[in-house]
């Protein structure tokens, strides 16, 4: 089981409490907890996996029977130099090839963050050795063993990095 929901009205807190409570009937969440990492988990009953990002004004949730990891941030322009300093080689020339975009560079970035928040690690390396596949939003791959999807809004970006395939986004309050 895998699910995905996305909120522009609430904060990532209130999304899973929402979100648990409409997949895992939860009342209430249980106390969170901290890996060594940093990736959040459910004390008390770690079977249930979730992942949290947030970015501007919006949240995303992912919840699994399994590791699941996600990410989504709002797209703006950064620093010409970053995308040349994260991506890889052939990431880089597969970003400059599409018109040097920040859409395409956050599809990247947040496909980056979203192996990271799977493994639990952080980002404790540098990113351009993170592998990835180049995908467009709404396609999804698989490299190294995890299933990667990509998604777009007006706006964001967002990516997850699971054992199977990322559903649909599911939408919660007003988004």
């Amino acid at each position: 089981m895998l699910r995905l929901f996305f909120t522009q009205a609430v904060d990532a807190q209130a999304l899973l409490r929402q979100a648990a409570g409409l997949v895992w009937a939860m009342k209430e969440l249980p106390d969170l907890d901290r890996a060594p990492g940093g990736k959040p988990f459910f004390h008390s009953i770690p079977q249930y996996r979730f992942n949290l990002s947030h970015s501007g004004p919006y949240a995303l949730c992912a919840l699994s029977d399994g590791e699941v990891g996600a990410d989504i941030e709002v797209v703006r322009p950064r620093r010409p130099f970053l995308p040349k300093k994260v991506l890889s080689e052939p990431e880089f020339a597969w970003f400059q090839d599409r018109g040097n975009r920040w859409e395409d560079f956050y599809t990247l970035w947040t496909l980056k963050e979203a192996r990271v928040k799977y493994t639990g690690t952080g980002l404790t390396r540098p990113p351009r050795d993170i592998a990835v596949p180049l995908l467009d939003p709404g396609q999804h791959a698989r490299l190294d063993g995890l299933t990667f999807t990509a998604y777009a809004g007006e706006g964001w970006r967002a990516a997850l990095c699971a054992m199977e395939t990322g559903p649909l986004i599911e939408c919660i309050g007003d988004s």
